[in-house]
């Protein structure tokens, strides 16, 4: 399997309110920068959008590293949610149920297909590609 490295990151402009992602691919030293937006959206579907976005360009299975800085993302794999959503017919812990199923449903589809460690980086901070990917997001909300 080859490696890719993937950094996402999603906008809203309100919350819910007109929203953007962007995603940053790199392999074999190629980078490839994608992003789209909605007119009315929350932050955490952008956040997810890009990360469904990005492993939907992958044409074979791939390692990828993914780095996130949305805790909801990152935290949904790393702490096993997901898991105990699917097992749990998409209920949450307290029995309701699961905001986004079926963008988190696409995106364990993914991760099936795909070997995916998700990386949490800390969002506006120093990372260049996390911060190029909020601007991607932040010019695609403009677009709009």
């Amino acid at each position: 399997m080859e490696d890719v490295t993937i950094y996402t990151d999603g906008a809203c402009s309100g919350n819910p309110g007109p929203g953007g992602w962007g995603a940053i691919l790199m392999y074999k030293g190629n980078k490839k920068e994608i992003s789209g937006a909605m007119a009315n959206t929350t932050n955490n579907i952008m956040e997810l959008s890009a990360v469904i976005e990005a492993l939907k360009l992958l044409k074979y299975p791939c390692n990828v590293s993914l780095y996130s800085d949305s805790a909801y993302v990152v935290n949904a794999f790393a702490q096993n949610w997901i898991r105990n959503w699917e097992r749990n017919n998409w209920k949450t812990s307290d029995k309701k149920e699961v905001k986004n199923k079926e963008l988190w449903q696409q995106l364990l589809e993914l991760t099936r297909i795909h070997k995916v460690t998700f990386i949490k980086v800390k969002g506006h901070a120093d990372n260049e590609f996390n911060n190029r990917c909020d601007e991607l997001a932040r010019k695609a909300i403009n677009m709009l």
